[in-house]
């Protein structure tokens, strides 16, 4: 212990030896010199009005185009299970990581062709997680090309009427 405590101490002396504190004769400019008045052209005593879009608009017009989602063709029904399995499990928002996972651990395998489509369509097909989770909560009304059976079961399982604890997603079953 002593050991590691004297070359803790060579160092800081080391350290303290060596700094340079800042040299006090270099003159730092004040703000005041620094900032320019602001001027128009006209009356420089005020400021441009503000843009005709609104700060909300500014930052949606700097977001990356998000693909459009397109449903896989001639893909077979057990790899359409397992991907939608894998992506009810991988969210990115943990609220829709346990609500989708669970559901599919419960429903997935219960689900027929058509079921699978819709359920495949729900959670691909919107770009904002949170829109997702408002539905299937209620917060929000679901649109109307998102209501159907699918749709249903979700909210139902959202309700979690027989008071099930979801804190952790089910674990993977072998196949």
């Amino acid at each position: 212990m002593a050991a590691p405590m004297r070359r803790l101490n060579g160092v800081c002396r080391l350290v303290l030896t060596h700094f340079q504190p800042w040299n006090s004769t270099v003159r730092v400019p004040s703000i005041a010199s620094i900032a320019r008045p602001y001027t128009s052209g006209k009356d420089s005593s005020k400021p441009p009005a503000d843009p005709p879009m609104d700060r909300m608009d500014i930052v949606m017009s700097m977001e990356p185009d998000i693909p459009k989602y397109k449903p896989k063709q001639n893909e077979p029904f057990e790899t359409r299970r397992a991907r939608l399995l894998y992506q009810s499990r991988k969210r990115g928002m943990l609220e829709n990581g346990l609500l989708f996972s669970t559901f599919a651990d419960r429903y997935l395998n219960k689900l027929d062709e058509q079921q699978l489509k819709l359920y495949d369509r729900l959670i691909n097909e919107p770009s904002n997680d949170w829109e997702i989770y408002y539905w299937v909560t209620g917060v929000k009304s679901t649109p109307e090309e998102y209501n159907n059976e699918v749709m249903d079961m979700l909210k139902q399982h959202a309700q979690n009427k027989d008071m099930e604890q979801r804190f952790r997603q089910p674990d993977l079953k072998e196949a």
